[in-house]
């Protein structure tokens, strides 16, 4: 059954038109992906269906009684309500009279229990998770047949977006969705819409099948476009020599050469890539970060806990965790902005860091895109070469319209756009990037991640876009049960070590607790227990004293260690000069082996600075 019939839908502002005699039928039980460009038009699409805007033409159709809410991307600054307040205002209009109250504190009872939700808490004191969910409940109260949802994951942690996940995929009301989130569209979308230059096209599929032909659409464009180009010039070619023929063929044939000018001039101009570079510039050292039992907060009050943690160059490491649970300061703890309450954080030596923070504060909302990116400057040096403040920006899709404009004007993925412009406009060895795919479009995102897979230095990201944390990182921190726990790999790499050890740990307890060892196998664990107390304990590392000598050791490292990795950067930079290879053989073979013996001797010197400094 069609619940919503759009038919011959235009509207624009200044510049192209955002959609253009667009068509479409949305029908009862689907769950929609609605996918495009950063200012496509998807919000705009969403707020017309909401009558929130008027289409320049065509209308929009809706099925008898059908009821529709909207959660938009925005979460409402200075609310003082409590929750139950706020769900109660999602309410129709009939359920506010004084007999329905029963009605209307059933309902709301019901959504509050749906969603998890205490209702005496207020609203400005909830985490930006129970805000989401509670402008949901705000937005389902209702019963509403169509739910639209504008960026549902952005700033959400982990569990908030897996439970989001679930509650959505167990409803039946209809479902049309704006998202970035690769495997949130996975989970929930049976269908994808996709606005691009101006058209609505249908792919019917899922988000998956969708990447695959959507592949073999613009392959298929791009020849049809290349074959018309070619017959376009061949027929200028032709007006350009001289009429030959008969005079009624001729002048068919100079129409229809005015009719392909026309429609070349029609075609919709493709929205190119961003063109992205990262410059690490000079290698750092080889230790990035030492913390050793560090802890963070503030006026005395611990948010990170007491942990351990080595970072060397090269790394690309993932923080996750709820939100509130204290990783933008583990990562203000790391970059020594915050001194720890105890502990120790020891940085490494020529370090290059670029700071990608989540409240983009580095931006200043009055100045010009421009003004943001260039401070004073009319040209920047990338990658060694100048350019001009306008080409550069235009690498990043604004137009010189836009790189003039204020950036209070612009939208959430514009911003992080001229973010991302700002931080790679000088080089830097060290990234560290708080939710950097926040309102990033797909094309954005997924030209990152592949720059930052080819990144030579060192990468710290906090992200809780799953996809982006399996593609780009190597290792993970995890806020888990109050502490820090560390893991190889990306996202999926850690849910298999977390499922493995908790089931490891079930196993374990149920061993104890169920008292169905054997009499032969409880004695073998006595006397295995009894044999191994009486043995004399060996000293741990930590346990032992050092020495004089290795204490005097452990003060040298350092120095030693500092010495080692200046020699390497100066070799570094000497084989890195335009006429380096030109100079003797032996020379070169003698660079070659000094810098491999530098890499080893770091190595051994870092492992005994670990292993001395245990038992410090």
């Amino acid at each position: 059954m069609s619940q919503i019939t759009i038919q011959q839908l235009t509207i624009g502002y200044q510049g192209p038109q955002l959609l253009t005699e667009v068509d479409c039928r949305i029908n009862s039980g689907e769950r929609i992906g609605l996918l495009g460009r950063n200012g496509a038009g998807k919000t705009t699409l969403m707020r017309l269906l909401m009558g929130m805007e008027k289409a320049d033409e065509g209308k929009i159709e809706f099925a008898a009684d059908t009821r529709i809410a909207f959660l938009q991307q925005d979460v409402p600054d200075q609310v003082e309500d409590t929750i139950t307040q706020v769900i109660e205002t999602g309410l129709p209009a009939e359920y506010h009279d004084a007999e329905n109250h029963w009605r209307r504190d059933q309902i709301v009872e019901q959504t509050l229990a749906q969603l998890e939700l205490d209702g005496s808490r207020h609203f400005a004191d909830l985490s930006a998770g129970l805000k989401r969910r509670t402008l949901l409940g705000k937005a389902i109260v209702g019963k509403p047949d169509i739910l639209l949802l504008d960026e549902p994951t952005n700033h959400l942690d982990i569990d908030s977006i897996t439970w989001l996940e679930g509650f959505l995929a167990s409803q039946r009301f209809t479902l049309l969705f704006v998202t970035h989130d690769r495997q949130f569209l996975r989970r929930l979308a049976t269908r994808i819409l996709e606005i691009d230059r101006g058209r609505l096209f249908d792919w019917t599929c899922d988000y998956d099948t969708f990447l695959k032909r959507k592949e073999l659409a613009l392959q298929a464009e791009e020849k049809q476009q290349a074959l018309f180009d070619k017959r376009l010039a061949e027929e200028e070619v032709w007006i350009r020599t001289g009429i030959k023929a008969r005079r009624t063929r001729n002048e068919g044939r100079v129409r229809r050469l005015e009719e392909m000018r026309r429609a070349r001039m029609r075609r919709p101009k493709v929205v190119g890539n961003v063109k992205m570079q990262i410059d690490t510039g000079d290698r750092s050292g080889q230790l990035v970060c030492d913390l050793q039992g560090a802890s963070f907060g503030y006026d005395g009050k611990q948010v990170v806990a007491p942990f351990d943690l080595t970072i060397m160059r090269g790394d690309k490491i993932g923080i996750l965790g709820r939100n509130g649970v204290g990783k933008s300061t583990l990562l203000k703890g790391i970059l020594g902005q915050l001194q720890p309450l105890s502990g120790s954080v020891r940085l490494g030596t020529r370090l290059d860091i670029a700071y990608f923070d989540q409240t983009r504060d580095i931006l200043d909302p009055e100045k010009t895109a421009e003004q943001n990116v260039s401070e004073g400057k009319t040209t920047i040096e990338v990658n060694g070469q100048s350019r001009h403040i306008i080409g550069y920006l235009q690498d990043f899709l604004f137009t010189p319209e836009q790189a003039r404009t204020p950036i209070r004007f612009f939208s959430g993925g514009q911003r992080n756009r001229l973010l991302l412009a700002k931080l790679l406009a000088r080089p830097a060895n060290m990234l560290v990037m708080d939710e950097p795919t926040n309102d990033l479009d797909s094309e954005t995102l997924e030209l990152l991640e592949e720059r930052l897979v080819d990144y030579e230095g060192t990468l710290i990201v906090v992200s809780h876009d799953r996809a982006f944390l399996n593609n780009c990182v190597t290792s993970m921190l995890v806020f888990e049960e109050g502490i820090i726990q560390e893991y190889v790999g990306g996202y999926d790499d850690w849910i298999r070590q977390r499922n493995a050890k908790q089931a490891s740990s079930k196993q374990a307890n149920g061993k104890r607790t169920n008292g169905k060892q054997s009499g032969s196998e409880s004695a073998k664990e006595t006397a295995k227990s009894e044999s191994s107390s009486a043995a004399p304990p060996k000293p741990s590392a930590s346990a032992r004293k050092l020495t004089f000598k290795e204490r005097y050791e452990l003060e040298q490292l350092p120095q030693k260690i500092e010495a080692m990795e200046s020699e390497l950067a100066e070799l570094h930079e000497k084989t890195a000069q335009p006429d380096y290879y030109k100079s003797a053989p032996a020379i070169q073979q003698t660079d070659r082996a000094r810098i491999a013996e530098l890499d080893q001797q770091l190595l051994t010197c870092y492992s005994r600075w670990e292993e001395l400094s245990a038992g410090e």
